[in-house]
């Protein structure tokens, strides 16, 4: 009990939904004080702020020093409450049509590589160009 769950325990895979679901509530509570603002995509203006998948995450949002501070305190104060380590050294910040300064100045703050566009992320490409065949080589082989 002590301890935790063992690796394969059948309750690891709900356990990590309910943290999860912790960090999207720092995420909706961030966004509602207007501390952190997502991106508008769409015809309809929809605000994407963060994408989860199993243990990764992705955040979106404006290149301003606030949300920079937002994610920072946000990643912090989930590893307090949650007990678990961010691995911020595997972490990486990309950005687009923004300065490179900017960038490394704010990689710098939350401990994280500077990442080029395009890149893979859970194996899609992320910001290549759509017009190029071989954007699309990895799905028209599979």
């Amino acid at each position: 009990m002590e301890k935790g769950l063992r690796q394969g325990d059948p309750l690891a895979p709900f356990l990590f939904l309910l943290v999860a679901e912790a960090l999207n509530g720092l995420i909706h509570k961030a966004k509602e004080l207007n501390k952190y603002k997502g991106v508008e995509v769409g015809e309809e203006r929809l605000e994407v702020t963060h994408l989860q998948f199993a243990d990764d995450s992705i955040f979106f949002c404006d290149a301003l020093d606030s949300n920079i501070r937002a994610i920072k305190g946000i990643l912090q104060t989930f590893e307090l409450v949650s007990g678990l380590k961010v691995k911020f050294f595997k972490s990486a910040l990309y950005g687009i049509n923004v300065k490179v300064e900017d960038i490394s100045e704010w990689a710098e703050s939350l401990n994280c590589v500077v990442g080029a566009v395009p890149f893979k992320y859970l194996g899609i490409s992320v910001g290549a160009n759509p017009k190029k065949l071989s954007t699309w080589a990895l799905l028209l082989t599979a």
